[in-house]
């Protein structure tokens, strides 16, 4: 039992939770990703015209791109590619509707969403 404490402990800081900043179509979103130590993720944005929306995402191997997608509460859904450095990124990618999904985590500068 005494190693139970330690062992939660350890196994809660195997994640890194970064801020997500970019847009989907015309619409700005906040909120965050969180990356797991094997490699899978999830993200929770916000946009500024009401849409809420979660996904998940999965590292390729090298940890340096990986692939996801989301959905939103109004029901739009997109897949999503992003290459990281481990702590910043960018990444891009389109709706269902085909609408353009670009985004920044960490330190990325939102000159880095240029295509």
């Amino acid at each position: 039992m005494r190693l139970l404490f330690p062992l939660l402990l350890l196994l809660s800081a195997c994640s890194l939770t970064l801020p997500v900043r970019g847009r989907v179509g015309d619409a700005r979103v906040v909120g965050e990703a969180t990356g797991f130590l094997d490699g899978s993720g999830k993200l929770h944005l916000l946009a500024d015209d009401g849409r809420d929306c979660t996904g998940a995402f999965q590292y390729a191997e090298g940890r340096r791109s990986g692939t996801g997608t989301f959905a939103c509460g109004d029901g739009t859904t997109g897949t999503f590619a992003f290459n990281s450095t481990g702590q910043q990124g960018v990444g891009f990618g389109r709706t269902a509707k085909g609408e353009r999904i670009r985004f920044a985590f960490g330190g990325a500068s939102t000159l880095d969403l240029q295509e």
